[in-house]
């Protein structure tokens, strides 16, 4: 690690630097942003109230608004009406977060996930909206994303099994022609096939050592997979890779029916039906049970690694992400780093180890931040300024205890 930085004690006590400056004119842009929705609300219903009752005319007052504000802002008119569409559901649906956005409380940002998010469900109640709102004062806005997208799939538990069944029914695969000889081939399938598709696609392209991007590589190996049906053109290395997705199943789901949907990585919430499918024999899953009250870790299917393999994934697993301050690349593509250097007496285990993406790797050793472990996994970095970001895994790992020795207690 670097000597501390030379800069931090250079201004005098409660005088401003020049990082307050830049938070402060973010929390004035957003202040500004929160009343530019109102007024474009205000503006909207000014034409509503002056419009005539002919059906006509009140079909054109929206369209009339969205040409006025894209002219007078100088953006285009799909932007226009996105604007009065999160100005209308914040000001007139979530009241409660676009005063915590006037407040600077939270960011455009997060009042924009939450509108994406709530907007799903049929019925928002109060307290949902404060559940959400409370994340969103706490948490960056890559973490907060998939938090209210883990609400949004809870909110919606009651319906997945009738919902997935109807879409699964729409699968289809289509080409349509693109430009310059090229053409897209898309298919709409079930979301655990199509991330366990792109994982093995991923995986053996990492394999292939060339000067192709990686994005280049996967689709010359999505191409030959689909044609010839065989690898024997690729590396040995690249051979017989399968994908690896992990599903988090509540025990009390899996045996009884009731209580929690399971989770698949990257996914959300799945049928118990194929939970129960994927949660057999077959090779390629991380099967995780959870507690059905506490939530933390039963098991994690051990006997499909040997150590070290099971701890990294375990590690991985309880993350999700990188660890770094509103980082958002998954754990599967990040190093598993030491938080206390290994040549400084760190050890290899779970208390002092967390997935950080190879930029954030570079940094947390290269540079003046510092990086401690907390407990239950969390990272606490502290900046070259001084400012302390406390980055929390998305998910547990159990601790086990024994009974104290002695009589027992009856």
């Amino acid at each position: 690690m670097s000597s501390p930085s030379p800069y931090v004690d250079e201004v005098p006590e409660g005088i401003p630097t020049t990082l307050d400056w830049v938070v402060l004119s973010a929390d004035m842009a957003t202040i500004h942003a929160a009343q530019r929705y109102a007024s474009i609300v205000e503006l909207w219903d000014d034409a509503i109230r002056a419009a005539t009752r002919d059906e006509g005319a009140s079909v054109l007052v929206e369209r009339s608004v969205r040409l006025e504000v894209a002219s007078a802002l100088r953006i285009s008119e799909h932007a226009a009406g996105r604007l009065m569409g999160i100005g209308r559901a914040l000001v007139k649906r979530y009241p409660m977060v676009w005063e915590a956005m006037s407040h600077a409380d939270i960011t455009d940002t997060h009042a924009t996930i939450i509108v994406d998010g709530l907007d799903e469900l049929e019925t928002v109640r109060a307290e949902l909206v404060r559940e959400v709102l409370a994340l969103a004062e706490e948490m960056p806005t890559g973490p907060f994303r998939r938090a209210v997208r883990r609400i949004v799939d809870r909110e919606r538990e009651a319906t997945i099994a009738e919902r997935h069944a109807d879409a699964v029914a729409h699968r289809h695969v289509r080409v349509e022609p693109g430009v310059d000889g090229m053409a897209w081939l898309t298919a709409h399938l079930p979301a655990v096939e199509a991330h366990a598709i792109h994982g093995r696609l991923t995986a053996i392209a990492k394999t292939l050592d060339d000067e192709r991007s990686l994005d280049q590589k996967r689709a010359d190996v999505f191409g030959d997979l689909l044609i010839d049906g065989e690898t024997e053109s690729l590396p040995d290395t690249a051979r017989g890779i399968r994908p690896t997705v992990a599903i988090t199943v509540p025990a009390l789901t899996l045996l009884t029916g009731d209580g929690s949907a399971a989770q698949v990585d990257g996914v959300g919430p799945i049928p118990l039906a194929r939970a129960r499918e994927l949660c057999g024999a077959a090779s390629g899953w991380m099967r995780v049970l959870t507690h059905p009250d506490t939530g933390v870790v039963l098991s994690v299917g051990r006997e499909q690694y040997r150590p070290p393999a099971d701890l990294r994934r375990l590690v991985a697993w309880r993350a999700a992400r990188c660890m770094a301050p509103g980082c958002g690349i998954p754990a599967d593509r990040c190093d598993i780093d030491h938080t206390i250097d290994w040549h400084h007496g760190g050890h290899t285990d779970a208390t002092n180890l967390a997935p950080l993406c190879r930029g954030h790797h570079t940094l947390k050793h290269h540079t003046d931040w510092q990086v401690t472990a907390q407990p239950g996994g969390a990272l606490e970095w502290t900046s070259p300024a001084g400012r302390v970001y406390l980055v929390q895994p998305e998910r547990r790992i159990p601790q086990f205890t024994t009974d104290p020795p002695g009589p027992p207690p009856f």
